[in-house]
Formats: structure tokens, sequence, C-alpha cells
């Protein structure tokens, strides 16, 4: 595989140049026709420039040498329902994926991104799992190929929220080239903690007093949920 021109196709896709991507990958197929990661790139390529028979036939090629590849069989399942001249920015992704809701949804922009390579294979909406066994919370792709890691107070925290039964959801928001964003949805979280928000509003300071008769009839009472915020 020629290096070099390997990594102008993955950033002629990742800056939205298909033209550029499309004559680069035939470049590296005259090359190597059997170029798995070049053909799913070229098929990529030609469904963004509306080629969408050309594209097909280009993911049904690389089946054809790896009937197990998951890239091509997903990009079949998406285009699918696509006709000749439409492309696959024409879907459009559910209008709900990405409304926000206080305390429950947050953008995350990922530290320490994956290379192009792995970059270029994920579309806006496309949902990502994450390893939450280790200090650091990482987002890994459907094929569990390593994305980036969330930032480490957010980290902390989620991996603490995990453990007690909270679950998300998370799709990719955007990508561009050495920038990914995901956008996290809580799904779930136990009753005994429904008071206790995945992502808490920017703490303001100030002064505040509490009447001393307030604070005796306190003391001694904790919640389950203020044991927690207090583990954070």
């Amino acid at each position: 595989m020629d290096i070099d021109l390997a990594q102008i196709a993955i950033s002629s896709a990742l800056s939205g140049s298909w033209k550029e991507a499309c004559t680069t990958n035939q470049k590296i197929l005259t090359k190597d026709p059997k170029d798995i990661d070049a053909l799913n790139r070229l098929a990529r390529a030609y469904v963004e420039l509306g080629e969408v028979t050309k594209a097909k036939k280009t993911a049904e090629k690389v089946l054809k040498i790896d009937p197990f590849n998951t890239i091509a069989a997903k990009s079949l399942r998406k285009w699918k329902g696509l006709k000749r001249g439409e492309t696959q920015k024409t879907s459009i992704l559910p209008a709900q994926l990405f409304l926000e809701e206080p305390g429950r949804t947050k953008i995350v922009s990922l530290l320490h991104v994956a290379d192009g390579k792995v970059l270029a294979k994920l579309d806006a909406g496309d949902e990502v799992s994450v390893n939450h066994r280790s200090h650091r919370i990482s987002v890994l792709t459907p094929e569990g190929k390593y994305v980036g890691r969330l930032p480490d107070d957010l980290s902390a925290r989620l991996r603490k929220l995990i453990n007690h039964g909270y679950q998300y959801k998370i799709v990719v928001k955007s990508i561009e080239e050495g920038e990914a964003k995901i956008f996290i949805r809580e799904v779930a979280r136990p009753k005994e903690f429904e008071d206790l928000n995945s992502f808490p509003a920017e703490k303001i300071d100030y002064v505040s007093f509490t009447p001393p008769e307030l604070v005796h009839k306190r003391e001694g009472i904790s919640s389950p949920v203020e044991e927690v915020e207090e583990s954070f």
C-alpha cells in the first residue's frame, strides 16, 4: 500500500474533497486492485458524488474479497434506499438525535483522537461505545477500534455513574480532520438517584446562609444521592 497516497485520500475525505479522494484511491487501486481500505474509501467517495451504482459495486467487490468486511456490509445497508444522483448527505438524521436535555446530554470533544484512517470511516449519527474498565474512558467504533478518550474529569464522573447503574447512548456528533465530537445521552438511571444528573450545570460561586435550626434537623441524615455526589 502506498502510505503517502493513502494519507492524501484520507485527508481528502475528511475535508470533503470527494473528487480528489476518488482520484487518489483509484491511483492506489491501479497498483493493488485488492486494497480493501482503498476500495472502501472509493465506495464512500462515489456515494458522496452521487455515483450510487458505482459505490454499491465497489462495496460488493470488497465483500467478494473479504465476505466479513463490516464497513462494506454496513455501507450497502445504508445505501440501499439511495437512487442514482442522490448522495449520502441527503439522508436525514432523526431530529431528536441531537436534542439537548439539561443534565442528561452533553457534547464532548474527544482527546488524543485516532488517526484519519479510523475517523474517515465514521459518520455523524454513528453509534459508538465506551470502554470504562480503565482509569480513562475510551470511545470505540462498533468494530472495537479506538476513536479517542474523554477528558479526565468527565471520565471519573461517568465511571462512577455507570458503576451505579446509569446507562448512556453515545453517537458521533461531528468528524473533522484531527477532531471528533460525540453526543452523550443518559438513557436510564437508578430510582434511588433520580435527582442526580449525569451532567450538572456549571456551578456559580455564591455565599448562602442556612438557619441553624435547619442544620440541626439535617444532621445525621444523608441520601444515596448525597453520598454519591460527595464522592465526585
